[in-house]
């Protein structure tokens, strides 16, 4: 035990550098996620019928194939046909489209559990249906998406560890060099799956008091994360 510790002193500065890019990648990808995410789900929605085939096309490729071979083609594949991206900006579109389409469903799940009747009442007092959404169904559905989007949030900071793949300086990553150089995978590991395990308890704790303080009364969406 005293000989982990020691090697924990040694190996935490550098998988806590690893952790930085990790949050940087998870809060990067949550935020590409949800710009194409909130757009998409109104489209879905309220879009018309024209525009519904181009949003199931999006949301069957990346919720349909593996996260790994998203990846592979964005940072491998693309570069055969003139586009390349370095291995950060790879890694950062890769999950924040793969993130985009489950924000997608988690979004649509929330403003169709938004009762139809106040749109139809919003309209009634003279709102467009655009204002209807901006000031009605939005304000109420991005309340009730909160615990199915943490879910999104408490998985993505555990799929980012894919990146290492690409050689992404991500915790990962220097779970991997460190292991290589120290002959120590066993102690490596178990250090990186209590940095995670810290990581993820402790936005489960911020999220869960967020979601209690936004509660909307008497209304629960009931919705499922991945």
């Amino acid at each position: 035990m005293t000989e982990f510790f020691a090697y924990a002193a040694m190996a935490l500065p550098d998988l806590l550098q690893g952790t930085v890019v990790t949050l940087k990648l998870t809060a990067g990808a949550l935020v590409i996620g949800l710009v194409i995410g909130l757009p998409l789900s109104l489209l879905r929605v309220y879009g018309r019928k024209l525009v519904q085939p181009v949003c199931t096309a999006y949301l069957t490729v990346f919720r349909g194939t593996p996260l790994l071979v998203q990846l592979f083609v964005v940072y491998y594949g693309l570069p055969e046909i003139g586009v390349s991206f370095s291995r950060m900006a790879a890694a950062f579109i890769t999950l924040g489209c793969n993130s985009g389409a489950y924000q997608c469903e988690y979004f649509r799940g929330a403003i169709q559990a938004v009762s139809k009747g106040q749109m139809t009442a919003a309209r009634g007092i003279g709102m467009s249906r655009f204002q209807g959404i901006r000031h009605i169904v939005l304000p109420q559905a991005l309340r009730l998406v909160i615990p199915a989007w943490s879910n999104e949030l408490i998985a993505m900071v555990k799929y980012t560890a894919i990146v290492f793949l690409i050689a992404v300086p991500d915790l990962m990553n220097k779970a991997k060099i460190l292991s290589s150089q120290n002959f120590a995978p066993i102690q490596t590991y178990v250090l990186v799956a209590l940095i995670y395990l810290v990581l993820v308890g402790f936005l489960s704790l911020v999220l869960h008091g967020i979601q209690r303080k936004l509660a909307v009364p008497g209304l629960d969406a009931g919705m499922e994360g991945r």
